[in-house]
């Protein structure tokens, strides 16, 4: 039985087939892509910032933020805001 890849393999490709079929001028980008998510994914403080924008930004359910400084403006309301 033939291996399944999650992850292409050092060819850009997952199994037998497949890889990259982009326009010629779209591969130094995705290169220099590449190179910097092998960079910046061993790096923790990246990994903390994504980890707190997945948790505040992506998926269900978000949290809601005091408005702080339009609830001042206005004066009176606390407002919240519900990010969606």
């Amino acid at each position: 039985m033939k291996q399944k890849y999650n992850f292409p393999d050092e060819r850009g490709y997952f199994g037998d087939f497949g890889g990259r079929f982009v326009a010629e001028t779209l591969m130094e980008p995705l290169n220099e892509l590449a190179k910097a998510c092998e960079l910046y994914l061993t790096q923790q403080d990246f990994l903390d910032e994504i980890s707190y924008e997945l948790k505040h930004f992506v998926g269900r359910p978000t949290p809601i933020y005091y408005a702080k400084r339009w609830s001042e403006t206005i004066g009176g309301a606390k407002i919240y805001l519900k990010r969606e």
